[in-house]
């Protein structure tokens, strides 16, 4: 599948185009995470002072959310040329992590959606030659505990793998490799406050973000993150499938 290709997938099964978040909740999104709000902030630690209209324009530019300022209900867009633009850059930086037999520390804060692409990536390093860090299990995080599944961090809770923005997952998991005398991982692929933490802690990083998920884009802007791709982070898992397959063979691996 080539790129136009991809992008015309991408928008068919709403990964891009007329996706489900509304249009309220990711201007409300924008100015929680101005508000430093514990669920919207990531991790991220800017460099310096954000206004909403310039956040508002890099959501716009990046992402591809309507730039309409007077739209404030209603449906909102990702871009898919974007969306495949960024998993190229994506693509470029993992592919040269694996082929450098780099460490890399694969998260997600989005399990019922991103696991799978996150294990797939993952299993593909492996079987490349990199090295999947692995971190032991069973750190305990609100009322639940870090798990690692196909090579993934995940959060569990009550029996299930639980949805989570905070960064202190990833806080907790690079403590506990210094505490064993483990090396920095080289590559963080993540999501979320997985990734927000990691690149802010200046781990290259790269992830996957909503439109509601600002934060990640504007470390990307500073600078941080290396490459926040834009997409509905809870489809459906399946419908990933054909994204994965072009980002492996844009990072080499297919």
């Amino acid at each position: 599948m080539n790129s136009t290709e991809l992008a015309a997938y991408l928008d068919s099964v709403q990964i891009t185009g007329a996706v489900a978040t509304p249009r309220e909740d990711n201007l409300r999104h924008m100015q929680l995470f101005l508000e430093g709000s514990e669920h919207l902030e990531f991790g991220v630690r800017t460099t310096r002072p954000w206004s909403f209209d310039e956040v508002f324009d890099l959501m716009s530019d990046r992402v591809g959310i309507s730039p309409n300022r007077n739209h404030v209900t209603g449906q909102d867009t990702i871009d898919s040329a974007r969306c495949v633009a960024a998993l190229d850059r994506f693509g470029s930086v993992f592919g040269a992590a694996v082929a450098a037999g780099h460490r890399i520390l694969f998260a997600t804060g989005h399990p019922a959606g991103l696991l799978p692409v996150h294990a797939a990536l993952a299993a593909a390093a492996r079987r490349a030659g990199a090295t999947v860090v692995e971190v032991p299990e069973g750190q305990q995080f609100r009322h639940g505990d870090i798990r690692q599944l196909f090579g993934v961090l995940v959060w569990h809770q009550h029996g299930g793998l639980a949805h989570t923005h905070s960064p202190e997952p990833m806080q907790l998991s690079l403590e506990l490799l210094a505490e064993l005398g483990e090396p920095t991982p080289d590559l963080v692929v993540a999501d979320h406050g997985w990734a927000g933490f990691a690149a802010s802690a200046g781990i290259p990083a790269v992830g996957f973000a909503d439109c509601n998920d600002p934060g990640l884009f504007v470390s990307e802007a500073e600078g941080q993150l290396k490459v926040a791709v834009p997409l509905d982070d809870n489809v459906s898992p399946g419908l990933y499938e054909p994204m994965i397959a072009y980002l492996l063979d844009r990072s080499g691996l297919s």
